[in-house]
């Protein structure tokens, strides 16, 4: 019988994902050993403003003669931090409150799930809109809190439902036969049962947030300049994008590849974490 990390390996889309995602991430971790300018430096603006692709600036340069290459970067790494620090407060409070519906009480049950049903009739998008409309300065600090707090609902829903469905199991009624505590009976038998599902809503969440990420700098209230984020960068280019179309271009390739990595390798986790698949 195939391991875990066998059957994972041997999945094709999970092997793709998973090699497309490293590859991104170890780049953006080491984006100073690779950039080659520093992001912010306004190299030369006579001579080196908005210059083509060429060996000294593979990806070109912008309008304040930065080079675009260390931009993107620099951009991923600002942007996969926002999207894990995010997606993990959303999956940390959306697993807490479903296991509480879930354990608790039908009025706490209740209570919780009319909370979290009034909130996903209000699309995502316009809510983060309205709070950072309203918020005049928003730092990366308070970006991941506001999109990691508008993010749990969904997750709370499948907890609720995975605890719903294991504490009828035997073991868990042994546990309780026992005097297992609650929150020992949570770590020790719920989350490890829990565990596959949120990994995979997790690691599919990842290429969403970038992407709300993108949308909001693109608006220009999401990370501000002069620190880049691939949001940030495709909005100081869409404007020129007749006259100088690399500016725009590469940091929207990079959130197609990363979207498509996370992607790949949540389904393939789905596959390979789901007992009926094999």
């Amino acid at each position: 019988m195939k391991t875990f990390a066998q059957r994972l390996w041997w999945h094709r889309r999970t092997r793709a994902g998973l090699l497309l995602v490293s590859i991104l991430v170890l780049v953006a971790a080491l984006a100073p050993l690779f950039a080659p300018y520093d992001p912010t430096e306004q190299l030369d603006l006579v001579t080196r403003q908005m210059n083509p692709p060429s060996p000294a600036h593979p990806f070109g340069t912008d309008f304040f003669s930065r080079d675009v290459f260390s931009r993107v970067l620099y951009g991923g790494r600002i942007s996969l931090a926002i999207a894990f620090l995010a997606v993990f407060l959303s999956i940390t409070v959306g697993t807490i409150v479903g296991w509480l519906a879930g354990i608790g009480s039908r009025v706490v049950d209740s209570v919780l799930m009319r909370t979290v049903d009034a909130a996903l009739a209000i699309p995502r998008i316009f809510l983060l809109l309205v709070v950072l409309a309203l918020w005049n300065d928003v730092g990366i600090t308070a970006l991941i809190m506001i999109l990691g707090f508008t993010g749990w609902f969904g997750t709370s829903r499948l907890v609720r439902a995975e605890v719903l469905s294991l504490r009828e199991r035997g073991f868990i009624h042994a546990a309780h036969a026992l005097g297992i505590g609650k929150l020992r009976l949570f770590i020790r038998h719920l989350l490890p049962n829990l565990a596959a599902p949120v990994i995979v809503t997790a690691t599919l969440g990842v290429g969403h947030v970038i992407l709300i990420e993108a949308g909001l700098s693109f608006l220009g209230i999401g990370v501000r300049p002069p620190t880049p984020s691939w949001g940030s960068i495709i909005q100081e280019g869409q404007s020129l994008l007749a006259i100088a179309p690399w500016i725009a271009a590469f940091p929207g390739f990079a959130i197609v590849l990363t979207v498509v990595g996370f992607s790949l390798l949540g389904d393939g986790l789905r596959d390979t974490l789901d007992p009926r698949s094999r």
